[in-house]
């Protein structure tokens, strides 16, 4: 489908016709998928996400301002969806509790030798989504910026910040397993 028979059902759906809803989002029903299984690593929380998200496009369709952002307005309800549900899932540890998961955390760090997701895991929550986005959802720059509601210049320094510390975790990761190969 088009960019402009994506924007007259858009169009459609502001205006209250579910059954354009409907198109639309079997449209992007594999991209929000992909998108949410990257965040959430298990795939029914993905579908739990993408089926909230879709959800709540459906209520909040008729506040979307221009139908040309559609994809973007979409992935920004989804991400909303995945970081409200971690925070509710979020267990209350205590100061002790905390320091034993840190310490586990990077003794397993250095220890096991981790792939490119689990690096992108420890990003900050903001470098992530950008790498994610970038990356894996192939958004521009321009996207990733209305969807996190900042500057353009500020996604391209979170983008070349995340590279910097995803190739300093990968590359001290190669470092320990190679002196422990020794």
């Amino acid at each position: 489908m088009n960019q402009q028979e994506i924007e007259k059902l858009v169009k459609k759906a502001i205006k209250g016709n579910r059954k354009a809803y409907g198109i639309l989002i079997e449209e992007y029903e594999t991209y929000l998928y992909k998108t949410a299984f990257l965040y959430v690593k298990n795939e029914q929380d993905a579908l739990d996400a993408v089926q909230n998200c879709v959800m709540k496009g459906m209520i909040a369709i008729d506040r979307l301002r221009k139908p040309a952002f559609f994809k973007t307005w979409l992935t920004k309800i989804l991400i909303n969806c995945i970081y409200r549900e971690k925070e509710k899932q979020a267990p209350i540890l205590s100061l002790e509790e905390c320091q034993e998961k840190t310490m586990e955390a990077s003794s397993l760090y250095i220890e096991e030798r981790i792939d490119l997701y689990e690096a992108i895991d420890l990003l900050r929550p903001f470098y992530k989504m950008v790498i994610v986005l970038y990356y894996f959802s192939d958004m521009k720059i321009k996207e990733i910026a209305c969807i996190m509601d900042i500057p353009e210049g500020t996604v391209k320094g979170y983008l070349s910040r995340a590279k910097k510390e995803l190739k300093k975790k990968l590359t001290e990761e190669s470092y320990y397993e190679e002196r422990k190969s020794i």
